[in-house]
Parts: C-alpha cells; sequence; structure tokens
C-alpha cells in the first residue's frame, strides 16, 4: 500500500504512536486507537483523552496520575522499533547525511537496509521528488524494514524501493549507470561492490561505507584506492558524550555513547581522470596482498539473528504498520 505520508506533527490522531512519560520518568509508548485504553497498575489513561490533544499536552489517568504526550521523534522510535539486523545509531545517522550530502531530490543507493533505520533518515533528507533504491540480501531484513518504515510513516512511501539480491548483480538492473548522487554500503564487504557503485555514481558523487571494525576500515581504504575511480577515503568515527546539568552541578555524564563504527567517505572522478599523487613521507605503510589478506582474514563473519527472532521482529513491525494504516506488501508497492 502507498499514500500520503503522515505529518509528524499538529494534534493527535488515531494510529498515532504516542510517547507517555510517567511521574517516574518511564517512558511508555502506544498507538492511539478510538476506545482504547492504556492500562497500568496506578490507573487507566483512555485514549480517547490523548485523541484530538495538540502534541506536548499533559493528560490525567483515571486515578489522576498525569502523563506528559509526546509524538515519538525518529530517533525515539528507531531506538525501540523491532529490529531484524543491527541498527545505525542516529549518531552516525546525522553524520552520513552530513558526510554524504544528501540533499532534497537526490537519487541515493543503500545496502543493506538492515532493519530501516537508515531508509528513515535517508527518506526525511531525499524529501518527495528524491529517490532511495535500497538494497537487502535477506527477505527476512526486508519484511523487518517494509513494517518499520510504514509503522512510522503511516504509508510505504511511493519513492522507496527495497530489491533483496546481491548488490553487485542487481545494482545495474535497477539504476542507469551514472545517475547515482550518492551510495550508502552497510554490509560485511563493501570492496566487493566497488566496480558496480562506480558505474552507478554520477562524476562527483559521494560514496559512504559504514564499518564496524579496523580490519574491514584498513581493507576498504586500500580498495577504494586501487579502483582508480574515486578521490582518496576520508575516514572518521563519532562519539556523542551527554552532560549533566542541574543547577551548579555541571558534569560530564558517566556513560557515553562512544565506538558504533566508522564512516568512510570518497567521491567519484570523473572517468579517464587520475588523481594527482599526493606527496607523502617515507612510511612504513608499504604493504602487500598478502600482508591484506593477514589483516582481514577469511574469518571476517556475520553474527545473524535466529530465523525464530527474524520472524517475530517482521511480525512486530508489520503489526505496527498496519496499526498506522500502512499494510506493506512483499514488492514494497
Amino acid at each position: 500500500m502507498t499514500g500520503a505520508v503522515r505529518r509528524q506533527s499538529g494534534p493527535f490522531r488515531v494510529g498515532d504512536r504516542v510517547q507517555l512519560t510517567g511521574p517516574k520518568g518511564r517512558l511508555n509508548t502506544v498507538t492511539l486507537e478510538e476506545g482504547g485504553e492504556f492500562h497500568t497498575h496506578q490507573g487507566v489513561l483512555s485514549h480517547d483523552v490523548v485523541i484530538g490533544a495538540p502534541d506536548g499536552s499533559v493528560v490525567v489517568s483515571s486515578n489522576g496520575v498525569e502523563y506528559l504526550a509526546l509524538r515519538p521523534l525518529l530517533t525515539d522510535f528507531v531506538m525501540s522499533m523491532p529490529r531484524g539486523a543491527a541498527i545505525i545509531y542516529p549518531k552516525d545517522a546525522a553524520q552520513i547525511l552530513a558526510q554524504a550530502d544528501v540533499f532534497p531530490g537526490a537519487t541515493v543507493v543503500e545496502a543493506g537496509v538492515g532493519s530501516g533505520a537508515l531508509s528513515l533518515w535517508l527518506l526525511r533528507a531525499i524529501g518527495p521528488e528524491g529517490r532511495l533504491f535500497s538494497f537487502e540480501r535477506r527477505d527476512e531484513f526486508a519484511d523487518v524494514a517494509r513494517g518499520n518504515v510504514g509503522a512510522f510513516l503511516g504509508a510505504v512511501p511511493e519513492n522507496w524501493s527495497i530489491t533483496v539480491g546481491d548488490l553487485q548483480e542487481t545494482l545495474p538492473q535497477s539504476v542507469e549507470a551514472g545517475s547515482v548522487d550518492r551510495v550508502v554500503l552497510d554490509m560485511l564487504a563493501p570492496w566487493e561492490c566497488l566496480d558496480a557503485v562506480a558505474d552507478a555514481l554520477t562524476p562527483g558523487g559521494v560514496l559512504l561505507c559504514y564499518i564496524a571494525t579496523v580490519t574491514q576500515l584498513s581493507r576498504v581504504a586500500e580498495a577504494i584506492r586501487a579502483t582508480g575511480s574515486f578521490t582518496d577515503p576520508a575516514p572518521s568515527e563519532t562519539m556523542v558524550r551527554g552532560w549533566h546539568v542541574e543547577g551548579l552541578a555541571v558534569r560530564p555524564d558517566h556513560r557515553m555513547v562512544a565506538h558504533t563504527g566508522f564512516l568512510l567517505t570518497a567521491r567519484r572522478l570523473a572517468p579517464g581522470a587520475v588523481l594527482p599523487a599526493l606527496k607523502r613521507r617515507a612510511s612504513k605503510s608499504d604493504y602487500s596482498d598478502e600482508d591484506v589478506e593477514l589483516w582481514t582474514p577469511g574469518s571476517l563473519g556475520q553474527r545473524p539473528g535466529s530465523d525464530k527472532s527474524l520472524r517475530r521482529a517482521a511480525r512486530e513491525a508489520q503489526a505496527a504498520a498496519r496499526a498506522a494504516g500502512a499494510e506493506p506488501t512483499p514488492d514494497g508497492q
């Protein structure tokens, strides 16, 4: 099913997800239904009290307990949605949008789709005039992603598609050569797809790889250099530390979101262009193909969830999508 994407603002409506914060700061997320009720040991909160109220209202349960009602932000949603695979955290998603310079109207390729967290950020960034082509090897992950996107937006957007299959084979069949503005790769071995990505990207387009380990970082960086089709890759990581601020008690939080992954960006050169050689001091960075294989042995492996957990995540995501008014179909249309 496709349709108009629900606005994430305005008064609460039937089918909206609402985040209720109680007196002790505990969060509960419910999907509003006519005549529905939210039950706790402290009483009952009728959904009808929330429906029609402005976002950010304080509502009262049957025994006088107050709850702050807010529509969940995208950050809140992706951190609590059903997962078939590990998600890209909001701190990395924000940097991906910035470093890849994802703009309204852009044509973007994403692989793999995982649980759909990054898809939601990309869809928001490209707007209705853009186009997002997502690729995933596993049907189960694609089902979870469709459900999560439909649950948050209220519909599966017409400018988004998920193709199940290997990127090297399916990308040339899905997009015209030189027509893609941005490519984001979140996969185990992105170096295997560089030729297909180079063909799809427009000159000056951005390739961004999300990489979990230093061994993968090294290998994909050298593979990008070896193609001769990109600028020199630029790696980075992002760490976020919150602060406690209450009166004169101002200090860093005891916990922080540290390493989650590396981001590596490079831009597509024009066909036939040769990147000028960089002048570097002599170093111990020389290596051979054998060194690379020793550094990144064939032991790189995925740790996918069990089939049972994937099926459960898919059912939960699609149930949330139906409650929000979206009905994802197997082909994402």
